[in-house]
């Protein structure tokens, strides 16, 4: 699923032709040809709150540069913490997370940097670093593990499988060549909305000695006819802590309907199946055989696949995942 916020700046044909669906794409996060563009043809004033640090480096796994965005605390350059490592989160979608002018087309900001500076500032949360990793043109096509079974069975194979070898071997030693964030598992995350919250999801099954942490906000559990349910159901070791969200009416937006008819069922039944398959996930990760993951499930009445019930939901995210103990 994707919703108009949660979607990079993708300017190939592919995805210009299917811009009339770019909703339904936000909702099942899983057609490769339907990704929207960023907002801003017209001069736009940021949104962005602190010190975000905007940077790109040659990826050799996708063959290109790609764009990363660094949010640091305020207290980041203060005299007394210049030994410090801070605690990190890393999320997908890095466009849509602390500007409107770079946000998905019809979406706004998640806001992360005004409420990650609240949260610090109410001691909620540890002073910490934020980084937004941008999509590409290629997002669906990047972020899907496994093929949408309702949409494009038939397309191409994704690659959403060398997203851990993108994050642990080129995104992290770039930021942690630059800026004091923490090894430690324990206080590393990893997280995104829609379909990127199926790439963070991926993250964590593959690189659990890296990342610790899980923010999961709308997954689409879809991709793969559930695949990720069923990668989730017998795990030997899971993340420490893990928060998924989803809403009761996820399909409730433009394009939802035309989705629950590509499963063959009335938008009720859909909505339905998406909490269901948010429970399922929570349970699973809960059942793992070795520890025990810290698992907030928050299912939120009247929630959607919108960057506005995203927002609306992250503080409590973030304090579950990076809250007092």
């Amino acid at each position: 699923m994707e919703p108009g916020s949660h979607h990079p700046a993708h300017q190939n044909g592919d995805e210009s032709n299917a811009m009339k669906h770019i909703t339904l794409v936000l909702l099942v996060g899983a057609c490769a040809h339907l990704t929207p563009t960023l907002q801003a043809q017209a001069p736009c004033s940021s949104t962005v709150t602190g010190d975000l640090r905007i940077e790109s480096f040659q990826s050799t796994v996708y063959g290109d540069r790609r764009t990363v965005r660094i949010w640091l605390p305020a207290d980041y350059s203060a005299s007394e913490t210049t030994e410090r490592r801070y605690p990190v989160l890393y999320l997908f979608d890095g466009q849509t997370i602390f500007d409107n002018c770079t946000a998905f087309a019809n979406e706004r900001e998640l806001q992360v940097d005004e409420t990650t500076t609240r949260l610090i500032a109410e001691q909620m949360v540890p002073p910490m670093i934020i980084v937004g990793i941008d999509s590409s043109g290629r997002r669906s096509h990047e972020y899907r593990p496994y093929k949408d079974a309702f949409a494009d069975p038939d397309g191409p194979e994704p690659v959403g499988r060398a997203i851990p070898e993108y994050l642990v071997k080129e995104v992290m030693p770039h930021v942690s060549a630059r800026y004091r964030v923490t090894a430690d598992p324990a206080l590393t995350g990893i997280g995104g909305t829609s379909l990127g919250a199926i790439a963070a999801l991926y993250v964590l099954v593959n690189r659990s000695d890296r990342f610790g942490i899980g923010l999961l906000e709308s997954p689409t559990l879809p991709v793969g006819n559930g695949q990720l349910l069923r990668d989730t159901m017998s795990l030997a070791r899971g993340p420490d802590r893990v928060y998924i969200g989803v809403g009761t009416t996820e399909l409730d937006v433009p394009g939802g309907e035309e989705y629950a008819a590509q499963l063959r069922m009335p938008l009720a039944v859909a909505n339905a199946g998406f909490v269901r398959m948010s429970e399922m996930l929570a349970a699973n990760l809960k059942s793992v055989y070795i520890n025990s993951p810290d698992v907030t499930l928050v299912v939120e009445p009247k929630g959607n696949h919108t960057s506005v019930s995203w927002a609306r939901r992250f503080p409590r995210a973030l304090t579950a995942l990076y809250g007092p103990r």
